[in-house]
């Protein structure tokens, strides 16, 4: 490459990646192969609109690159259309939003502070001044079980057009049979969240929401499902609830979502996106990717139970997926963001997060987040997650210590080199 400059800040990111470990549960690495179709000659190429109805000539090969990534993510998640086209998780749920609901209507998604996410209705958001969005959360911090009680309270007294479950820092199962009986008591379209949990799902390690007459799911490509950062949109057919509340059919919803990606507020799909989106699918399909997902629960279980043993304070007292939250500054008298500063300098990456009802702002909040999809990916096993444990505590305990902290970054950098990542292959 002749610019120099961004050539060496791409080497430079490599070496990052290649010296430390990566913790951040939203993050992963995809094989040698995603990053070749990300790289393809397809990002040259227009596509507007669908397989069949494009705008532009010379779809003879974006056409059936995109059907082959529909009837693998179809067959993948169980699911009887989807859509491949979105840039990102966000996209993807504002499309399902505008194509069910009307202005100032009502959807019930988990509190951002209890584990939900921004898109699910926070008020900073754009989507919180288009729609009512009303919220649940977790009864006891200790169990991190849901108030679905309160949920089916609230949702009577709201009667919601869409009941949200899913999350972005929330290390238990959701119960998605109490999720369908309160959406089907009030007729509400069930939608599943699952950006966080799609490899899980596709390995078969966690439940499928459509296996519970969940109606659509949404779902980021990269973190568990290893692929290139993108969104999804997955339907099923007509179950559960007729849906009394709303005047449009639930036959249609496919076509309502797809219209609001194209033309509704995207334009062309990024066919290399798409390429690599396909090539995911494909991994995940594989016998060995059901391996992968089950070693990030077993890794993510270890490496919970060996920081609870060295003074951390978890969120729900441990995780049942591929995170985990953990409260510093209860455990240690120190905010998340100074801890993710704090890792950064021995080579752990990992993401301050706020806990359930935390007294401190979210810029500086009480949580660390992090997880086990990209370590495993590296081939990290439960053998390794105490020393990962060891190395938090004595970075946080040891963090105005610039000697210890050196020690601690030599040591994380020597043991990484033993793991390549996936492109090193």
């Amino acid at each position: 490459m002749n610019d120099k400059e961004v050539t060496k800040l791409i080497a430079s990111e490599e070496t990052r990646q290649r010296e430390g470990l990566e913790l951040i549960p939203s993050e992963n690495y995809v094989s040698r192969e995603v990053l070749s179709a990300l790289g393809s000659v397809f990002t040259n190429k227009y596509s507007e609109g669908y397989p069949g109805k494009r705008y532009y000539g010379g779809q003879d090969f974006t056409d059936p690159l995109e059907t082959l990534a529909i009837e693998r993510a179809k067959k993948l998640f169980n699911a009887d259309h989807a859509n491949v086209q979105p840039h990102s998780g966000a996209p993807a749920n504002i499309a399902v939003y505008f194509a069910w609901l009307e202005p100032g209507d009502t959807v019930l998604g988990m509190r951002l502070d209890h584990g939900g996410h921004l898109t699910h209705g926070h008020p900073v958001t754009t989507m919180a001044q288009l729609y009512n969005f009303v919220r649940y959360g977790i009864k006891d911090k200790e169990t991190g079980e849901i108030d679905y009680e309160e949920m089916r309270r609230v949702a009577l007294k709201e009667k919601p057009k869409i009941i949200l479950a899913g999350f972005s820092g929330y290390p238990r199962n959701l119960d998605y049979a109490k999720f369908a009986e309160i959406g089907n008591e009030v007729g509400a379209l069930l939608m599943a969240d699952m950006a966080h949990i799609a490899g899980l799902i596709a390995g078969k390690a966690l439940p499928n929401p459509f296996d519970f007459g969940f109606h659509v799911i949404t779902t980021t490509t990269h973190k568990t499902l290893r692929g290139p950062r993108g969104g999804m949109i997955l339907t099923k057919g007509k179950v559960g609830n007729p849906l009394k509340q709303v005047e449009k059919n639930l036959e249609n919803l496919p076509t309502l979502i797809d219209r609001e990606v194209f033309p509704g507020f995207q334009g062309g799909p990024h066919m290399n996106n798409t390429a690599a989106k396909a090539v995911t699918f494909y991994e995940a399909a594989q016998p060995e990717f059901q391996t992968y997902v089950q070693q990030i629960l077993k890794n993510a279980k270890k490496l919970a139970d060996e920081m609870m043993s060295r003074g951390f304070k978890l969120v729900t007292n441990g995780t049942d997926n591929h995170l985990i939250m953990a409260d510093v500054q209860t455990s240690f008298g120190v905010d998340g963001r100074q801890v993710q500063d704090i890792l950064d300098k021995i080579g752990l990456s990992a993401n301050c997060n706020s806990i359930p009802d935390d007294p401190l702002p979210p810029f500086r909040p009480s949580g660390l987040r992090l997880g086990t999809p990209a370590i495993t990916t590296r081939g990290l096993e439960e053998e390794h997650m105490a020393q990962i444990a060891e190395w938090l505590e004595q970075a946080i305990k040891n963090r105005s210590n610039d000697k210890i902290l050196n020690k601690l970054s030599n040591e994380v950098k020597e043991f990484s080199l033993r793991f390549p990542l996936p492109s090193d292959s």
